[in-house]
């Protein structure tokens, strides 16, 4: 796998880190995750693992897409809940390895 310094490479979707926070789900009993977590912290820790994963391979791509800020019906893999009430992740270091990726962009923007 190359950079192509021709077109954009786009990671079009990545993520999918689940947490059900009862009484902010669209159904109670019918929802789901690629994989699931039971605090902030353990959403956020597993966020971290996915930005360094990325960090590791950013020379390849010129976007990456994290799916899905919010809960979107029965789907748990939200930063956020369905409602938008609840955050599931610790949103200082969510910025910091956000920051860390942006900063780490091979191409930038001037």
């Amino acid at each position: 796998l190359l950079f192509d310094t021709d077109r954009v490479s786009v990671l079009g979707e990545f993520g999918g880190i689940g947490q059900v926070v009862e009484g902010h789900l669209w159904e109670k009993d019918r929802n789901w995750g690629y994989v699931r977590f039971n605090s902030p912290r353990d959403v956020t820790d597993e966020y971290e693992k996915y930005a360094e994963e990325l960090l590791r391979h950013l020379r390849y791509f010129s976007a990456a897409v994290y799916t899905q800020t919010s809960d979107v019906e029965t789907e748990v893999n939200g930063l956020m809940t369905y409602d938008r009430k609840v955050m599931k992740v610790l949103p200082e270091r969510l910025k910091a390895a956000n920051k860390a990726v942006i900063e780490s962009m091979p191409l930038k923007m001037e």
